[in-house]
């Protein structure tokens, strides 16, 4: 059981939190009505988000073993057996479809593009080189349309463009290590490697982290959200962004360690630091 559970690796349901993130910035994580349906729309996408990452693991078996870290997944290291992962993708599909559908059809439309989108991507799409960060990043956008639908909360321009940046900015520093595998042991984890070197990743990054960081400051001075919180102090958060953003670099460029972001938010200590104090300092500008 423990490794079935680790194939459909829970540890990732932390990025399907963008999904109550349409409530919390329009201040309405309060409205419990609501909230509920977020929580129910988390549990159905994270459902199905398992589904794909058996789909994904199934595919990549092979590469995955060659892996210094991924040849312990469940499917590489024979835990568990091709027939069974299957099995499980599909009741992850079909479980995960009917309880999003009892949320709304509309955030069931959204989530079966995000299944059909990393379908794909799993097949053939993540093997473009550039095309496979973008649709990485796409998926996080997805998330919020997820939130918004089931909320019937209209998402800002602003949230949007930052969070498709910010994902792009972390997609790019997991392509960085992949790249460093190669460079190092000469083994491919993946044929977008072809596509990519450090020059264009750094470089990437070195402008993703500029646009992130002004994109950011321009939507907590930007006169329509000031009008809509009341409030002209959320660009103090920008602290934070800032701190945690230099943090990722400094665990991209010096220690060399940017393969699992999640991994990174869930157990970098700065990391958490920083966003537990953006996400406090936040709420207490826009609710209290």
């Amino acid at each position: 059981m423990k490794h079935i559970i680790k194939l459909m690796r829970p540890h990732q349901y932390v990025k399907n939190l963008f999904i109550l993130a349409p409530l919390f910035f329009v201040g309405q994580v309060t409205n419990y009505a609501l909230l509920l349906e977020s929580i129910q729309a988390f549990v159905a996408f994270s459902i199905c988000a398992s589904g794909v990452y058996v789909l994904n693991d199934w595919l990549d078996i092979e590469a995955d073993k060659a892996h210094p870290k991924k040849k312990y997944r469940p499917l590489a290291s024979g835990a568990v057996s091709r027939p069974v992962a299957l099995g499980i993708m599909l009741v992850c599909f079909i479980s995960g479809g009917a309880l999003m559908l009892a949320v709304s059809i509309e955030s069931l439309v959204i989530l079966s593009t995000y299944v059909l989108l990393n379908i794909g991507y799993s097949f053939y799409l993540k093997h473009i080189a550039i095309l496979d960060v973008a649709i990485i990043s796409v998926g996080f956008v997805l998330r919020l349309f997820v939130g918004s639908a089931a909320t019937g909360v209209l998402l800002s321009k602003w949230i949007v463009i930052m969070t498709f940046l910010l994902a792009l900015f972390m997609a790019l520093a997991k392509r960085r290590d992949d790249v460093l595998i190669f460079l190092n042991t000469g083994a491919k984890m993946r044929r977008s490697v072809d596509g990519y070197n450090l020059a264009l990743i750094d470089a990437s990054m070195t402008i993703m982290t500029a646009v992130v960081i002004v994109s950011y400051i321009l939507y907590t001075t930007s006169a329509e959200v000031v009008q809509r919180l009341q409030n002209e102090y959320l660009y103090v958060t920008t602290l934070f962004v800032i701190l945690g953003v230099l943090r990722y670099l400094q665990i991209t460029y010096v220690e060399e360690n940017s393969g699992s972001p999640t991994k990174i938010a869930i157990k970098d200590n700065f990391i958490r630091c920083s966003i537990l104090a953006w996400l406090c300092s936040y709420a207490w500008i826009i609710y209290i």
